[in-house]
């Protein structure tokens, strides 16, 4: 299996980036940074990049869902995944030291084009929009609970509205609780998106 099929199968079982998942990819560990031939046409058109990295129990960096058009092996322990404008993801940080947690987030992001204005995002380059930022490991762990909720109803979390992914950055970060996805939204956000592409 080629390193951007392992890729798109590591993020669509929503499995996390581990040493186990490189270790087929020792070949590339030399080729640091390298991107293939289709991550390079696609970089004239401004892909978003996101850098992974896996340490654990120190540093842990993933993507619970999205579809990335490409990646790159940066070594044992790092890739880099390319988006393409547009596509909506959820990139995972979690970080520890001797003393325990010190960073817990999640944040859902939307690729840009060129000209459109951006957020700066660590490990996210150039950076994108944010549609949803949560800090705190109970509130993540809410927000990994509500993707896993719409993935049972049958949704591709990267391809809903992203007005819901607003909306339960609102709720929660009220305390409250977010209204779930229903197939009637998800229909109204189809005809709306019809409407204006």
């Amino acid at each position: 299996m080629d390193s951007k099929r392992a890729a798109e199968t590591m993020i669509m079982s929503s499995t996390r980036l581990t040493s186990a998942d490189l270790s087929s990819s020792q070949s590339h560990d030399s080729q640091h940074w390298s991107v293939s031939r289709e991550a390079a046409r696609w970089s004239q058109l401004a892909l978003t990049q996101v850098k992974l990295m896996w340490d654990e129990g120190k540093i842990e960096r993933w993507i619970r869902f999205g579809h990335p058009v490409d990646d790159a092996i940066v070594d044992r322990q790092q890739r880099v995944l390319f988006f393409a404008p547009g596509s909506i993801f959820a990139f995972v940080r979690w970080q520890a030291n001797d003393f325990g947690t010190v960073l817990s987030r999640i944040d859902i992001l939307r690729a840009l084009l060129p000209h459109e204005a951006c957020t700066s995002i660590g490990f996210v380059r150039p950076g994108g929009e944010i549609l949803l930022r949560i800090s705190g490991w109970p509130k993540v762990q809410r927000v990994l609970q509500l993707i896993d909720a719409i993935e049972q109803a049958d949704f591709d979390p990267a391809d809903i509205c992203p007005d819901h992914w607003r909306h339960i950055h609102n709720r929660l970060s009220a305390n409250e609780e977010p209204r779930a996805y229903t197939k009637e939204r998800h229909g109204l956000w189809l005809r709306r998106k019809a409407l204006c592409p």
